[in-house]
């Protein structure tokens, strides 16, 4: 299945039912007065949260969701039958936002959790409200209300306790694969996950917590270079960062400027983020034949009091301990 977690639909409530003019026209009843029934309600546009979805594929092909009208008022004080709500079903974690503001109007992180977006009309009044004594037979009624009508944006922002984040090729596909049941496509080559990946990672016999892979950051993602700017969002439920480090040999670039780039575009997208819990990974510590990568990133994060984990995905080194720390650490909150 697709993944899509940004979409842009417009939603329509239902217009109110008119209300009617009528008479009472019964024999034996010869001066019948105004009986004319109000119109019904126009049915809500509401947005549930629904724990069978898990992305926003559905809303990218159809654009335009529209609620039941209202029924108009009858005659014998017979009131128009209330248009039906329109329910649409979301992942859980959507946010929704005013299209044309930008102002969040709502964030469905529970299952089951919903909001109106768009109010149906009232009904209009029948003409046998407005009978008084010095108009006894009033030749008018009211005509319903619109339906509120808006375009929105639907944004899902992954419900995870720890986010891998990190350049290409850190390891974090290879990571998840290990430390959980995920099954993320694993190559020697940049974006190599192209959407997000959930694992569920088991800790002790009924401790578990939620590991999400954050693909394709690079220097400048905030501005929309990479795959990173169609993800960021998703950090912002972690409870944990991981940021994973290529340690191995094989580089040449400095690792504490390839861990301060990510980090720069964090704050950049949301400053907010800096503020999240931080634990440094070294990966690949079975290719640090010379080690001096690993060594130099070591001596940074101990300078700095930031947690440090060297780890060897591939041979399961320093897996367990790094489970043990992120179980730990996430019971705390």
């Amino acid at each position: 299945m697709k993944f899509v977690d940004y979409v842009k639909i417009h939603v329509k409530a239902g217009d109110g039912g008119r209300g009617c003019v009528s008479f009472r026209r019964e024999k034996y009843v010869p001066k019948g007065g105004p009986d004319g029934g109000d119109g019904g309600k126009g049915g809500d546009v509401i947005i549930k949260a629904s724990g069978e979805l898990h992305t926003l594929l559905d809303h990218k092909y159809q654009k335009t969701y529209k609620a039941k009208r209202g029924q108009h008022g009858k005659g014998s004080n017979m009131k128009g039958k209330d248009g039906d709500d329109l329910i649409i079903k979301v992942p859980v974690g959507t946010v929704i936002k005013d299209a044309e503001t930008e102002e969040t109007l709502a964030d469905l992180d529970e299952e089951g959790k919903e909001f109106i977006v768009a109010k149906g009309g009232k009904g209009g009044l029948g003409n046998a409200h407005f009978a008084t004594p010095t108009n006894q037979s009033p030749r008018f009624a009211q005509p319903g209300e619109h339906g509120e009508e808006k375009w929105i944006i639907l944004e899902l922002k992954l419900l995870a306790d720890v986010g891998l984040i990190g350049l290409p090729n850190a390891g974090k596909s290879t990571l998840i694969s290990v430390i959980s049941s995920a099954r993320p496509k694993i190559a020697d080559y940049p974006f190599t996950t192209l959407t997000p990946v959930l694992g569920v990672v088991k800790y002790g016999d009924y401790k578990s917590f939620v590991v999400a892979d954050i693909p394709g950051l690079i220097e400048n993602a905030h501005k929309g270079a990479g795959l990173g700017h169609q993800f960021l969002r998703h950090v912002e439920r972690t409870s944990l960062l991981l940021h994973l480090v290529d340690v191995s040999d094989y580089l040449q670039s400095d690792p504490i400027q390839d861990f301060e780039k990510i980090q720069k575009e964090l704050i950049l997208y949301n400053p907010e983020l800096i503020k999240k819990p931080l634990a440094i990974v070294g990966t690949k510590i079975d290719l640090a034949f010379e080690g001096k990568r690993l060594i130099k990133l070591k001596s940074y994060c101990q300078e700095r009091g930031i947690d440090f984990f060297p780890v060897s995905a591939v041979k399961k080194e320093g897996i367990d301990i790094l489970i043990e720390y992120l179980a730990k650490k996430l019971e705390k909150k």
